[in-house]
């Protein structure tokens, strides 16, 4: 039986949650409101602004892998701040593009991918460093940094990707089967919060805790996404 949507109430928590996140995102859209007109006006469209996300969003992983935290936090704000304004270029345009939509949707997985490749690409480059000068790993060592934390940061870094592709996708294929599935506490913008915090304090702890807490974070809304398709069809009686 397929089903079809129905409404469900949110939970408190769940709706302060949502009323903080959008008082801070009408806060970001009339701060940026001036430069929206002045896109405008010089004839951009939302296309591309999504595309010069993407690219902002391909620099600060390469940034990441080079072992330039600062300037890939940069980058990954600029690319942040893109992904609001192509949005509000396309509002204050009147245009509801589905292709637009699906561009956007599908070029902000490949962004999330290309930084947080770059940030497992680090952590291999320095763990081929130790292979190749051995006085460096022993260096480490006796610095309480064991070679195995290189490839375990790595993993990790693989892991977060994991958890943010299925944050996106457990919605995704939700409203693909007519459910409305907007909860949970760990999107994008939360997602990419945190990567820009830890990457400016530039601090191998502050990197290395963003991960744990990106990955599992991801997977616990990942979680609360499948336990909310499940309650408002199977466990409400309309699927077998």
């Amino acid at each position: 039986m397929t089903p079809t949507s129905a409404p469900t109430e949110a939970p408190p928590a769940a709706g302060a949650r949502a009323v903080w996140k959008d008082r801070l995102r009408d806060g970001a859209h009339a701060v940026l409101a001036p430069v929206v007109r002045l896109l405008a006006a010089l004839g951009l469209k939302a296309d591309h602004l999504t595309i010069a996300g993407l690219l902002l969003s391909f620099g600060s992983g390469f940034a990441f892998y080079d072992g330039h935290s600062r300037l890939g936090a940069l980058l990954l704000a600029l690319a942040g701040v893109c992904d609001i304004l192509d949005g509000e270029l396309a509002r204050r345009a009147g245009v509801k593009s589905i292709f637009g939509a699906f561009l956007d949707s599908t070029l902000d997985r490949l962004a999330e991918a290309a930084v947080l490749v770059g940030i497992a690409g680090f952590y291999i480059r320095n763990l081929f460093a130790l292979v190749l000068e051995p006085e460096l790993a022993l260096r480490q060592i006796s610095q309480q940094l064991e070679p195995v934390t290189w490839g375990v940061l790595a993993l990790t870094s693989m892991l977060a990707l994991v958890g943010s592709f299925m944050v996106s996708y457990t919605r995704a294929r939700a409203e693909g089967l007519g459910l409305e599935c907007k909860v949970g506490w760990f999107e994008r913008p939360e997602r990419l919060v945190l990567i820009v915090l830890a990457g400016a304090i530039k601090l191998f702890q502050a990197m290395s805790i963003a991960l744990i807490l990106l990955t599992v974070l991801s997977f616990l809304t990942a979680g609360q996404r499948v336990m909310h398709v499940y309650r408002i069809t199977r466990g409400a009686g309309r699927d077998q």
